[in-house]
C-alpha cells in the first residue's frame, strides 16, 4: 500500500466534519489526513459496496473509485441502501456519484461504469492504494486478486450468503487464491438462495472499517485472516488463512 508520505492538511471544514474521528487516539489528526490523501477503489456497488461507499465517503477518503456497470433494479433495494425507488433503471455508478457527493462534496469520485476484464483491470487498479472487492462472482474475484497481488495492492474482500458473511484482508501471501483455489462448480447466488438485507450492511461496514484501519494504522486489520459472521446466532469467529505453497498467484509467500 502506497499512501502519501505527507498527507494533505485538514481544512476548517474538515476539522468540524471529522471531529469524532480526530478525538480518537487511534486516528487523530494525522490519521484523518491519511484518509484524506488515500485512494480507494470499490469494485461492485451492490450489497457490500453500497454501504461501504457511504461509510468511506463519510469517513473522508480523499479519492473513491466506483466500479460497476450494472443498473439499479427493484430487487436491489431490499439491501442496497445507496439507491431509492426512483433510481430503478439508472446506472449504479451515476446514482452513487450523486448520493456520495451530497454526503461529502469534498471527496473526489472516479466513475468506472465498466465490467472489470483482464484487459482493463491492471490500468484501473493501478491508480488506487487499496481495493475493496464486493463483487458477486468468482471470476471477477480471482481477477481482482491476481491484479492486486501483481501490483502489490492491499485487497479487502467481502462475501455474503443467506444469513452469513465473510471479510478478509489480503496483502501478499496468503491471497484469495489460497482460500478459493478453483471456482466452485455449483456456486450459490443471492438470486437463487436469498439473502437477508441487513447482513449486507454489516459486512459492507466491516469492509469499510478494515479500509479505515489499514489507512490510519488503527488496531489490527484482518491481514491473512478471515472473519466469519453468522447472523442467525449473532456470532463471529476469526481464523488464520494458511498460504498454499503451490499457489500460482502469491507463491505461498515464496515470491
Amino acid at each position: 500500500m502506497s499512501l502519501p508520505h505527507l498527507p494533505p492538511e485538514l481544512s476548517d471544514d474538515d476539522l468540524d466534519r471529522y471531529a469524532r474521528h480526530i478525538v480518537l487516539k487511534e486516528v487523530g489528526g494525522m490519521g484523518q489526513r491519511r484518509l484524506k490523501g488515500a485512494k480507494v477503489l470499490i469494485i461492485g456497488l451492490g450489497g457490500i459496496g453500497a454501504p461501504a461507499a457511504l461509510y468511506l465517503a463519510a469517513a473522508g477518503i480523499g479519492t473513491l473509485g466506483l466500479l460497476d456497470n450494472d443498473s439499479v433494479s427493484l430487487s436491489n433495494l431490499q439491501r442496497q441502501v445507496l439507491y431509492s425507488t426512483g433510481d430503478v433503471g439508472a446506472l449504479k455508478a451515476d446514482v452513487a456519484q450523486a448520493r456520495l457527493s451530497a454526503l461529502n462534496p469534498h471527496a473526489t469520485l472516479n466513475l468506472h461504469p465498466v465490467r472489470l476484464t483482464p484487459d482493463t483491470a491492471a490500468e484501473i487498479i493501478r491508480g488506487y492504494d487499496i481495493v475493496l472487492d464486493g463483487c458477486d462472482n468468482f471470476e471477477t474475484r480471482h481477477l481482482v486478486n491476481r491484479t492486486c497481488m501483481a501490483q502489490g495492492k492491499t485487497l479487502v474482500s467481502g462475501a455474503l450468503g443467506r444469513f452469513s458473511g465473510q471479510v478478509a484482508v489480503y496483502k501478499g501471501a496468503p491471497c484469495y487464491q489460497c482460500l478459493v483455489p478453483e471456482i466452485p462448480p455449483d456456486a450459490e447466488t443471492c438470486e437463487r438462495v436469498g439473502i437477508v438485507g441487513a447482513l449486507a450492511g454489516i459486512i459492507g461496514s466491516m469492509g469499510a472499517l478494515e479500509v479505515i484501519k489499514l489507512i490510519t494504522g488503527a488496531g489490527n486489520p484482518l491481514i491473512g485472516k478471515l472473519l466469519i459472521f453468522d447472523g442467525l446466532s449473532m456470532t463471529s469467529r476469526v481464523i488464520a488463512l494458511p498460504s498454499e505453497p503451490d499457489c500460482r498467484i502469491c507463491g505461498g509467500g515464496r515470491v
